[in-house]
């Protein structure tokens, strides 16, 4: 740890740490690992549980004080009304890992008062360190990052997400790689939105795009990128995307050409829009006619409620 950065970045990059070693022990020996489902395709291992307990465990100690929004604790842990809250992702991607795939991250962010301000990103398996604090620059390693200074769209790497719940609208994802594969360079789905954030900001991906995500995936990665040069919000273009679930980031000009591309599929675009994105997917597929379900899911947003996100945990509202 630097004396250079941040008490409590210092103190979150130790948290990160504590979870990183539980989880490249038990890397060594993933098919030992116990696991269980938290519903069809979203999976937790006792992995994610030892790595959460090291990383709350970490900041308490440090201050106890201080509010805990964690993915498998929810808001049970710190305080119930401090303006500081920690918002943690004990390990983002437990699909990849349980499968030895080795792309996971620890992700942690601090919000005081609705805004984050602290920002770790960790990958055990490469011992790569993102790290920012609010106004003084993204950091892998601590060497400063920048995003790409890319500005046309046929020139860039795109990261995203798949659909991947029961209930989840396919055949508008599928919509919207389509606008995106032919005007890119390449499409990409490594499975850890924390790490697709943090390779944003540090110019390995040039945007980013994903729905049905949590606090908890984004919030860190949010940071890196702005604080590296870049614009992440909802696919609209709007800013306080936090907890809307719905997440486009990219460099200033990549960003603004992706949101005239993936605007009209947000939950929150006009019902021009989402009548066009209905008509459009309802004509792609005639065989599929009888699938009501997936029009009318077009309108009212694309994912259900994953495992823990709306559980009553009484979270704070934040924005980024």
């Amino acid at each position: 740890m630097s004396s250079n950065l941040h008490p409590m970045l210092n103190v979150a990059i130790k948290a990160a740490r504590a979870a990183g070693a539980i989880i490249n022990r038990a890397a060594l020996d993933v098919e030992a690992v116990r696991i269980s489902q938290k519903q069809i395709n979203d999976f937790v291992t006792e992995v994610d549980h030892a790595s959460e307990k090291a990383v709350i465990e970490t900041l308490l100690t440090a201050y106890p004080g201080h509010g805990i929004l964690a993915e498998e604790s929810g808001s049970e842990y710190g305080a119930k009304d401090s303006e500081f809250v920690w918002i943690i992702d004990p390990l983002d991607g437990t699909t990849n890992f349980i499968h030895g795939f080795p792309v996971y991250a620890v992700s942690i962010a601090l919000a005081v008062r609705g805004k984050v301000e602290q920002a770790v990103v960790f990958d055990p398996s490469r011992n790569d360190l993102f790290t920012a604090t609010k106004g003084r620059g993204a950091y892998l390693n601590e060497r400063r990052i920048r995003v790409s200074k890319r500005t046309q769209l046929k020139d860039c790497l795109i990261s995203t997400g798949f659909p991947f719940r029961p209930g989840d609208n396919f055949k508008q994802y599928m919509a919207m790689m389509a606008e995106l594969m032919p005007r890119t360079a390449g499409l990409r789905r490594p499975g850890a939105a924390a790490l697709d954030l943090a390779y944003v900001a540090a110019g390995y991906c040039d945007g980013f795009f994903e729905s049905g995500l949590s606090i908890w995936d984004v919030a860190a990665g949010s940071l890196l990128v702005t604080e590296a040069g870049g614009l992440v919000g909802n696919f609209t273009g709007e800013s306080d995307f936090l907890e809307q679930r719905e997440c486009l980031a990219g460099t200033p000009r990549i960003y603004g050409q992706m949101v005239s591309l993936l605007g009209k599929y947000s939950k929150f675009a006009s019902a021009g829009d989402k009548a066009a994105v209905r008509q459009a997917t309802a004509d792609a597929s005639p065989a599929d006619a009888g699938d009501e379900a997936t029009a009318d899911a077009a309108d009212s947003a694309t994912t259900p409620p994953d495992s823990a996100a709306d559980e009553p945990h009484n979270r704070p509202t934040f924005a980024p």
